[in-house]
C-alpha cells in the first residue's frame, strides 16, 4: 500500500512503526484468545486516520499468514444511524476475507464472535476492476455484475464497542463475518437508492432502512470505496464482493438468535447463532 492520498487525515507527524505494530499486536492477541482488548487510541489518537489503517494492515496480515485469502472489501458506518450508534461522523473501509463468509440458512456459531451485532446491507458482486478512470457511480454501475440481500454481523476486538473512529479503523472496520442471500438480481432489476430494508431477530422487527440511508445511494458508497481503494494502492477487482453499508441500525445478537433481512427488490437472507462450537470439515 503505497500512498494514501484521498483519505481524510490529521496531518500530525508520522507515528512511529513500533507504535503501530504495538497496536495491532492488541487487536492480534484479542483476536485469537477472544478477549476484547483496551481501545488502540490510547497508542495512535483517535482521529489519525492514516495511522490508523497503518495498524488496519498489520492486523490485516496475519491474518493472510494464517492461510485465508481476501474475497472484498466492506464499507462501514454509511448511515447515520449507524454514526450515531458508534459515535463516528464518516464511513471507513475493511477486508472480507474467506473465513468469514457464510450462506442464506447457515447455522453459526456464535462463540467465534466477541460483540456480535447485525446489520443489513446490499452486496455487490464486481463484474469488472474499478482500477482506472473516474471511479464516478456511472462508472461503478457498470461494473457491478449483481446483487444479494447481505447481513453483516460486525464485531469488535475492543472491549465494550468502546471506539473511537480510530479504534474502529484500526479493527478492520469492525469487521467479523457477513452472509449472503440466494437471489442474485441485476441492477436493472432494482435501484438500490429506492430499496426499502426490514430486519428482523426472532421474528420482531429490529431495524429498519432505506437506500438513501446509505450515504444517499449504495452506489454512492462504492464509489466512494473504489476512490478510496485505489488511493491506497489496492483497487477493487473483478469477482471481489462488496459490503455497501448498513441501511438502517444495527441491533446486538445473543446465542440462539434467528436474524433474517429482507430488501425489497433484491431478496430476503437469514442466518441462526448457536453456541455449538464449529467444527473443521477438514
Amino acid at each position: 500500500m503505497s500512498t494514501r492520498a484521498g483519505i481524510v487525515g490529521t496531518g500530525t507527524a508520522r507515528v512511529d512503526d513500533s507504535i503501530v505494530t504495538a497496536a495491532a499486536e492488541r487487536l492480534i492477541a484479542a483476536a485469537a484468545t477472544r478477549r476484547p482488548c483496551a481501545p488502540v487510541r490510547a497508542l495512535i489518537g483517535p482521529d489519525d486516520v492514516d495511522t490508523a489503517y497503518r495498524v488496519q494492515e498489520r492486523f490485516n496480515a496475519s491474518r493472510l499468514a494464517d492461510g485465508v485469502t481476501v474475497v472484498g472489501r466492506k464499507i462501514g458506518a454509511t448511515s447515520e444511524a449507524v454514526q450515531q450508534q458508534l459515535g463516528v461522523d464518516q464511513p471507513d473501509f475493511g477486508v472480507l476475507f474467506s473465513d468469514m463468509a457464510y450462506d442464506d440458512g447457515d447455522l453459526i456459531a456464535i462463540d467465534r464472535l466477541l460483540q456480535p451485532r447485525a446489520e443489513a446491507e446490499i452486496a455487490f458482486f464486481l463484474a469488472e476492476d474499478l482500477a482506472e478512470g473516474p471511479l464516478d457511480v456511472a462508472q461503478c454501475r457498470s461494473a457491478v455484475g449483481y446483487a444479494a440481500a447481505a447481513l453483516e454481523i460486525v464485531d469488535s476486538r475492543i472491549d465494550n464497542w468502546d471506539i473511537s473512529f480510530a479504534d474502529t479503523v484500526a479493527d478492520n472496520a469492525s469487521s467479523g463475518l457477513f452472509v449472503l442471500g440466494a437471489q442474485r438480481p441485476t441492477l436493472t432489476d432494482f435501484e438500490p437508492v429506492e430499496v426499502a430494508m426490514s430486519m428482523r431477530i426472532d421474528g420482531e422487527v429490529v431495524s429498519t432502512g432505506t437506500g438513501a440511508a446509505c450515504l444517499g445511494d449504495p452506489l454512492n458508497a462504492l464509489a466512494w470505496l473504489a476512490q478510496q481503494a485505489r488511493a491506497f494502492g489496492d483497487p477493487l477487482r473483478k469477482g471481489q464482493v462488496i459490503l455497501s453499508g448498513a441501511l438502517g441500525p444495527m441491533r446486538p445478537l445473543y446465542p440462539g438468535a434467528t436474524v433474517t433481512a429482507t430488501i425489497d427488490g433484491v431478496g430476503t437472507v437469514s442466518a441462526s447463532f448457536s453456541t455449538t462450537p464449529e467444527v473443521s470439515s477438514e
